[in-house]
């Protein structure tokens, strides 16, 4: 396994790196000009032609389905499945895995190890082992989530983050930096 992005060894901790999202900033900015809903199956497209060499196993977007009254406090409400790449996932969802915790935390969460969640992880794949999950907006409230998902323990880190952020803003998903909750295999001393 190669090193982390921060120099530990051990787990991967990187899909992407700073010149991969460099690139897909600029092939996200056009899809800006599109009505929201249309701008997210070709960032689907756009980020699994990308990662998937890298070890993406699935990624796609989840909404708040708004058929259903949303209840935060109570974790009451469902996701649907908007887009994705390059198989089908579970749908509807609720709001106690990690997308709903991510949506309603309006927080990235990155898992190193699914196993680490214990029974409250939603497995689409049960060969899945690690996810990324970031809040996308629209007109200012949060709107759904990006779900990453990846067969390999720690695929994503600190590069995917940054870069991933990047890539929402480009496509005007994203408009503020959200917090990230880390599920990690050891404790580190640092943040991303």
């Amino acid at each position: 396994m190669t090193p982390d992005a921060d120099g530990n060894g051990g787990a991967r901790r990187g899909a992407g790196d700073d010149a991969l999202y460099a690139s897909l900033r600029l092939r996200a900015e056009p899809l800006a000009g599109l009505a929201p809903d249309a701008r997210l199956q070709p960032l689907s497209d756009l980020l699994w032609d990308a990662l998937s060499p890298c070890g993406l196993s699935w990624g796609g977007f989840y909404l708040i389905d708004p058929s259903l009254p949303l209840h935060r406090e109570r974790r009451e409400g469902a996701m649907l499945l908007a887009a994705r790449r390059d198989k089908p996932a579970c749908s509807p969802i609720g709001l106690h895995g990690v997308c709903g915790q991510g949506f309603l935390e309006e927080a990235t969460r990155l898992v190193e190890d699914v196993a680490l969640l214990g029974a409250g992880y939603i497995a689409c794949d049960p060969r899945d082992r690690s996810e990324l999950v970031m809040p996308i907006y629209r007109n200012g409230a949060c709107w759904g989530v990006l779900d990453l998902d990846s067969h390999e323990v720690a695929c994503f880190g600190a590069a995917d983050i940054r870069g991933l952020e990047g890539v929402l803003r480009a496509a005007q998903l994203l408009d503020r930096t959200p917090p990230v909750r880390a599920d990690r295999l050891q404790d580190r001393v640092g943040s991303l």
